[in-house]
């Protein structure tokens, strides 16, 4: 469900033709985080992951942030045709069982706009808990999730 994906990966999602219903992600957000791949991969990869349903992308995993003390800040999206399926869950569930196996990371973090209840269950369902609240000039009022993983 999770595929490893590169900032080339994700530049190239751009030129793939497809509707905007079945996009994983709007071009402009593409290329912002295939650009925040680039600046991060080369102090820790992956930086990003696809999420795939039968071999084809529906989503988006990404780590928001050069991670700090084994820290990784992540943020995810599911493209609106393929969302209130459980697929959110499933690929943090992996991304969650990844993390506990790379010895780089020892918690996993994420903010959630205060309304978006769906994320918030998302998280909650994988062990991540309200740690904080902050707020941004261009998303508002966000609540700051954690997640610590062990690494074997």
């Amino acid at each position: 469900m999770l595929v490893p994906t590169s900032a080339q990966d994700l530049r190239e999602l751009l030129l793939s033709p497809c509707s905007e219903e079945h996009a994983i992600a709007p071009p402009a957000v593409l290329t912002m985080l295939a650009d925040l791949a680039g600046h991060i991969e080369p102090v820790f990869a992956p930086a990003a992951w696809l999420v795939t349903e039968d071999g084809m992308p529906v989503g988006l995993f990404s780590i928001t942030r050069a991670p700090e003390q084994g820290v990784l800040d992540i943020g995810y999206g599911i493209a609106p045709a393929h969302q209130g399926r459980g697929l959110a869950g499933r690929a943090l569930a992996e991304l969650v069982d990844w993390a506990r196996h790379d010895a780089r990371v020892r918690c996993l973090s994420a903010e959630t706009a205060v309304g978006n209840v769906a994320s918030q269950a998302v998280l909650r369902r994988n062990g991540f808990t309200v740690v904080g609240q902050r707020s941004d000039a261009e998303d508002g009022a966000l609540l700051c999730w954690r997640r610590h993983v062990t690494a074997d």
